[in-house]
């Protein structure tokens, strides 16, 4: 008799007795569904979720597979917590400060205005406070966090005009990522419209937007926004170091054996990578390719910069009076950040300032 008709007569009970059964992994297979809050179009953002289903499939032999499903396809681009908390999907990737209406605590997850540059926010997040602070806040939510990936520094967006004073900034209609930009940004005079990015190029051209920001160089280009808005600023102040997460739905990820999270984490930790790598291998040559076809490339003025920094102060304080835990969790970010701001001065800014004047 051969093995698969003794499977098939003896029976499981049968095989494992007579010592003759296949070599087989004692797990079941697993099967989870991602939701991102970005399409397919964008290869930096979603190509992190390709690249953490493709990793969780390869560590796991095809025992462990993640099926990823672009913003709108299972849920939409901004419903992605809720459908974790309900246990609709087992992940998403998502930027955390869409959920600011939620709470504001979520801003800190991603980025905040004048807060941490990438190498800053993975220190913070890693080796500070900052994962176990918010994982603690995000629990509630059903939620568990890893990074996706960081786009560092991003740039001011894209405007239809002009933008040389803060009073030009009176009235404008404006796309944001969300968070606590949005609040301060609004103290500026701006009239702040939260919208996924699929959406931004056609409210451009038709002017119910009149300026937007997204990310930098290599997603804008993808997304057209220099066909619609000529003038590109930077840099993004309300975005030094954006922060993509994987949230994972606590309860799946800690039905998981041992070694799938393991897996889990160490997917997530190669995705992170490839992205804030792509964003830097890619965007130079985007600019270039942007200045080239005539975008007006614009630094902000320091009263622009001045402005938004008081603003940002201002709105801080406003929610660290109403919330004890926002307050724990800025004033932790704000400690972490003067130690890397002190540290910095001495490493990366002296060597960044010299280099940057000199003839390579």
């Amino acid at each position: 008799m051969d093995r698969r008709s003794l499977m098939k007569n003896a029976g499981l009970a049968g095989v494992l007795a007579a010592g003759i059964a296949p070599a087989v992994h004692a797990q079941a297979a697993v099967r989870w569904r991602l939701a991102s809050s970005f399409p397919k179009s964008l290869p930096t953002i979603f190509g992190s979720a390709e690249k953490f289903s493709e990793t969780v499939k390869a560590l796991s032999g095809g025992r462990f597979e993640v099926s990823i499903h672009a913003a709108g396809e299972l849920v939409p681009a901004f419903g992605v917590v809720d459908a974790i908390q309900d246990n609709t999907i087992e992940m998403a990737q998502t930027a955390p400060y869409y959920f600011t209406g939620k709470d504001p605590i979520f801003a800190f997850g991603c980025a905040v205005p004048f807060g941490l540059t990438a190498r800053h926010m993975d220190a913070w997040m890693e080796h500070g406070n900052g994962r176990k602070l918010l994982d603690e806040f995000y629990a509630k939510y059903n939620i568990l966090s890893m990074s996706s990936g960081n786009t560092g520094t991003q740039m001011g967006g894209w405007y239809r005009r002009e933008i040389k004073k803060v009073s030009d900034l009176k009235g404008l209609k404006m796309r944001l990522g969300g968070g606590l930009f949005g609040e301060t940004m609004a103290k500026l005079g701006v009239v702040a419209q939260n919208m996924p990015a699929g959406e931004v190029y056609q409210a451009l051209e038709k002017g119910t937007l009149d300026a937007t920001e997204f990310v930098g160089p290599f997603d804008d280009e993808k997304l057209g926004f220099n066909k619609v808005a000529p003038y590109y600023y930077y840099p993004g102040w309300w975005e030094g170091g954006a922060e993509l997460e994987f949230f994972i739905n606590k309860k799946a990820f800690e039905a998981l054996s041992a070694e799938n999270k393991a897996i889990v984490r160490a997917a997530g930790a190669v995705a992170a990578r490839d992205m804030t790598a792509k964003y830097d291998a890619q965007n130079p040559a985007a600019l270039k390719r942007l200045v080239a076809a005539g975008t007006k490339l614009q630094g902000f003025s320091k009263e622009i910069m001045d402005a938004g920094f008081q603003a940002a102060m201002e709105v801080f304080a406003a929610h660290e009076a109403k919330s004890p835990e926002f307050k724990k969790i800025h004033q932790d970010m704000r400690a972490f950040q003067r130690d890397q701001i002190l540290w910095s001065k001495f490493s990366e800014w002296r060597y960044d300032g010299y280099i940057a004047n000199a003839k390579i």
